[in-house]
């Protein structure tokens, strides 16, 4: 059986290719377990013991027994029951066999609908798959928090508290982006809950993960904070906690607590070669839920302030080129028009240095500060223009739920193709070439051992400015590169659109 649990399947490359995982479970007719990034297993097959991430007291203490008493009867199970069809975007399990007749044959039509699987219709299409997770309650009148690939999509939402009792649940709210849920048991008001923590934690501190592992029930394992701020490439919002304390599939929405028995972290995702835990979990980060959870129980969804820009982190080679002294910011690739940025005076080469006195450390640092501003509120951005340090204020807008896709650039090399031999590159008028605009130089050619090819740059890529100055021929885009090389710059600073986007590139100049 295939995983129904949402997330479509991401991977990490490195020295070997790993798979992360959405720790997730998933139970069909028989019990099979995965994540939404992979794949299931069926009951009864044997899974390797995981060995404990600690195996000798915290100083101080004799042990986790009094914190996980205190703890885990907050914790839930979470039960859903999901329509998987054929239709839908879960994936099916309503693969049929080919068919060994010719394709609109009688003989075919037949073969469909009585095959070895017996006749396929309506309950071949819609099948009923339930998937576990895991949640904990955060107030005492049944609001709970748990994953958002974990209920999305639910038909029902069944929880277990620790003491073996089932309750029907609610959905409040969900957020895709940071994959957040919130759902309401009704009928009691004395659920024992836990609290946030709003310290943030250090690496290095002891933490306890409980959660609902393979569907086993309440399972406690122990471990330390391993890093802080990591992505995954999960959404422009990434910004977890690394943990090493053993997280399995089923984990998903489980609560990772501190030595005070406070919540840090909603367990969500796993790093893994096999599916199983190797000691590297990511939980969202206490401050996140609690912001989201807020939302999604005043109005069941998220809003996010919008400020339209494409931004990029600052490297060294960039902060160079710039006459910065320490690479960070989020450098502004475009701000794209009729965008709150675009009606603030925002520019392509501006770098944004901090949103309303908070310094901004990179690019997702940026996107999370301006998303927890409420849409319509006014922000003050520090920014780095040209060497000059200014403030902007800027009113914010709404996110909108889809942003216009550039469009792509024409790859003809027709047109005046004249080389640049600094770059490897031949390059042409945009405004003489078929859909590359009226800006710019387009690459018509590229030497595949040269500069541009290693930096990334294509054929049919547009530069639009080098060092801050707009470029619209072969001989402005030459001078431009022996100025910056004539002022002693070891890199200079290129915007180029590409297929995707605007971005800038740091190119060497020798």
């Amino acid at each position: 059986m295939t995983d129904t649990n949402q997330r479509p399947r991401r991977q990490i490359w490195s020295a070997r290719r790993l798979t992360l995982l959405c720790s997730a479970a998933v139970l069909g007719s028989a019990l099979a377990v995965g994540g939404p990034l992979g794949y299931g297993r069926l009951a009864g097959q044997a899974f390797a013991a995981t060995p404990a991430a600690v195996t000798t007291n915290a100083p101080g203490q004799t042990g986790f027994a009094d914190l996980v008493a205190k703890v885990k009867p907050a914790v839930i199970s979470v039960r859903v029951r999901v329509d998987q069809s054929a239709d839908s975007d879960q994936g099916g399990t309503n693969d049929q066999e080919p068919s060994p007749f010719a394709p609109g044959s009688p003989f075919e039509k037949f073969f469909r609908q009585f095959g070895e699987n017996g006749p396929q219709g309506h309950m071949q299409r819609h099948q009923m798959v339930t998937g576990v997770g895991s949640g904990f309650f955060i107030s005492a009148d049944g609001y709970a928090v748990t994953n958002n690939h974990v209920v999305d999509h639910a038909k029902s939402v069944q929880v277990t508290t620790d003491d073996g009792k089932i309750y029907t649940a609610k959905v409040i709210g969900t957020d895709q982006k940071t994959d957040l849920a919130l759902i309401k048991v009704d009928g009691k008001q004395d659920f024992a809950y836990v609290d946030f923590e709003t310290a943030t934690p250090r690496v290095g501190d002891w933490v306890v993960a409980v959660g609902n592992p393979y569907g086993l029930g309440g399972t406690v394992t122990a471990g330390i904070v391993s890093a802080q701020g990591r992505a995954i490439s999960s959404s422009p919002y990434d910004d977890y906690i690394q943990i090493d304390a053993p997280i399995n599939k089923g984990n998903s929405g489980g609560p990772t607590f501190d030595t005070n028995g406070k919540v840090i972290g909603v367990n969500t995702a796993i790093y893994s070669p096999s599916g199983g835990s190797v000691g590297i979990g990511f939980d969202i980060p206490a401050s996140t839920v609690k912001m989201i959870v807020a939302q999604l129980k005043d109005k069941g969804v998220v809003t996010r302030a919008w400020l339209g820009v494409q931004v990029q982190p600052v490297t060294a080679g960039i902060a160079e080129s710039l006459g910065m002294k320490k690479a960070e910011g989020a450098l502004v690739d475009e701000a794209q028009p009729d965008t709150p940025a675009a009606k603030a005076g925002i520019q392509p080469g501006d770098v944004i240095t901090a949103v309303n006195g908070t310094a901004i450390k990179d690019s997702r640092a940026l996107a999370r500060e301006i998303s927890g501003l409420a849409p319509d509120s006014s922000a003050k951005l520090d920014i780095t223009r040209k060497g000059e340090a200014k403030t902007i204020t800027v009113t914010l807008a709404k996110m909108p739920d889809q942003l216009k896709k550039q469009a792509k650039a024409d790859d003809s090399e027709n047109g005046s193709a004249r080389g640049v031999p600094h770059l490897g590159v031949s390059v042409a008028p945009a405004d003489e070439v078929a859909g590359a605009g009226s800006k710019g130089v387009v690459i018509t050619a590229i030497d595949p051992d040269g500069p541009a090819a290693e930096h990334g740059l294509q054929s049919g890529d547009v530069i639009l400015d080098v060092g801050g100055k707009s470029v619209s021929s072969r001989d402005e885009l030459r001078q431009a590169l022996s100025q910056a090389k004539q002022d002693g710059k070891h890199d200079v600073l290129m915007r180029v659109k590409t297929s995707d986007n605007t971005h800038f590139i740091a190119m060497p100049i020798g």
